[in-house]
């Protein structure tokens, strides 16, 4: 799943050097968390959020064949 998010999020933002994806593992539970550069904020959110919403249904839709859940935040 991090791998996904970090492509997703590197083809969205200006400084795609700036990209962070790190993936914390708690039993079932797997939480991504999307670092970016202070100015692409904007762009990987988006209007009222619909780009992160967009971001979390096709991880969540990825991860749904592991039965596993995964949270993306963005940090």
């Amino acid at each position: 799943m991090k791998e996904l998010v970090e492509v997703v999020a590197k083809a969205l933002v200006e400084h795609p050097e700036e990209v962070v994806v790190t993936e914390k593992t708690e039993g079932k539970n797997i939480i991504v968390e999307l670092h970016v550069a202070a100015s692409d904020m904007g762009k990987v959110i988006g209007k009222q959020g619909k780009i992160a919403k967009a971001i979390r249904t096709v991880v969540k839709a990825a991860s749904s064949k592991d039965n596993t859940r995964v949270d993306v935040e963005i940090v």
